[in-house]
């Protein structure tokens, strides 16, 4: 055949089933007469009656009944890929999902969305990689399944529902001099404490220098570390004082470090889930992203801590 018609291999099907033009034409929610045309574009097509009379009944012709089950297992599976996606047997799913996510998040939260996975889908696994930028492209390959952290600017196509609102707040040792006077500590004793900041590039300037510059201030940089766990190990091991998230500040993660309130404002950081919408639809996908927003909607917060109750969103 020149022009494929896939509704002559469902007829085809139904015919041999059947074992009639009536019975088939009935099964189809078709007239008798319609289905007696596809028989015969059936005929021609595969040269070959298909069915032909024995007394009062219609019986396959030998080439009917070779290709019987191959019909029948072609048909399914078309209407299995032209068809709506079936819900996901969680019981039965057997994957792995690639999740970006920064040290921190992976540290703090891993052990609880793989409790939560587990308890639904015990043969998923979670694979974490790194996170050294925002970068989108990952997404966009298929290499990474979804996204956490903050929006990324570029990507509008992206798929974006938000899991909980986070902030800045400085981070010291514990007995540091800075912390040690009347609280809180001014703009002029935080911009005057050598400090340890957190860069992915050349450049480490960011939102709280713009809010000290905006006074006429500039803080004393002495370190400049790749991540914001890092910025914790520094700062909890010497004089140099940081700035992280204060969703990182979990004490068990962190004992020997306080904490103290920014002295300038800074915008807060809402963090996310993204994901590419060639996987906007997969039941499995779905459910993934429903076992990570309902995570951190049932997870103990700090009362400061304001979450956000997020929703699906087309593009950024």
């Amino acid at each position: 055949m020149s022009d494929l018609d896939l509704n002559l291999l469902v007829a085809l099907d139904a015919l041999i089933e059947q074992r009639s033009v009536t019975g088939a034409a009935r099964t189809l929610r078709l007239s008798t007469s319609a289905m007696s045309r596809t028989l015969g574009r059936l005929r021609e097509a595969l040269n070959d009656p298909i069915l032909v009379p024995a007394g009062r009944v219609m019986v396959p012709t030998a080439h009917a009944e070779t290709i019987a089950q191959q019909v029948h297992l072609l048909n399914r599976e078309v209407h299995g890929v032209l068809g709506p996606a079936r819900p996901v047997a969680l019981e039965q799913l057997n994957r792995q999902f690639n999740i970006r996510a920064n040290e921190a998040f992976v540290v703090s939260q891993a052990a609880r969305l793989a409790e939560a996975v587990a308890r639904q889908a015990p043969n998923v696994r979670l694979r974490f990689a790194p996170k050294p930028d925002r970068d989108s492209t990952a997404l966009r390959d298929g290499s990474i399944d979804l996204d956490i952290g903050a929006k990324p600017g570029e990507g509008a196509e992206l798929r974006v529902q938000a899991l909980f609102r986070d902030r800045f707040v400085g981070v010291a040792r514990a007995g540091h001099p800075l912390l040690g006077g009347a609280l809180p500590v001014t703009a002029e004793e935080f911009a005057a404490t050598g400090q340890v900041v957190a860069a992915w590039s050349d450049r480490f300037e960011g939102p709280i220098d713009e809010a000290l510059a905006a006074v006429g201030l500039q803080r004393e940089v002495r370190v400049v570390v790749p991540s914001f766990p890092a910025v914790l190990a520094v700062a909890a091991d010497s004089d140099l004082v940081g700035v992280v998230p204060r969703s990182f500040c979990e004490p068990r993660l962190v004992p020997a470090i306080a904490m103290f309130e920014l002295p300038v404002a800074t915008p807060p950081i809402v963090v996310s889930q993204m994901w590419h919408p060639r996987l906007d639809a997969d039941p499995a996908h779905r459910w993934l992203r429903g076992v990570v927003f309902g995570a951190f909607r049932t997870a103990p917060t700090d009362a400061a801590e304001a979450r956000v109750a997020g929703q699906e969103t087309e593009g950024g």
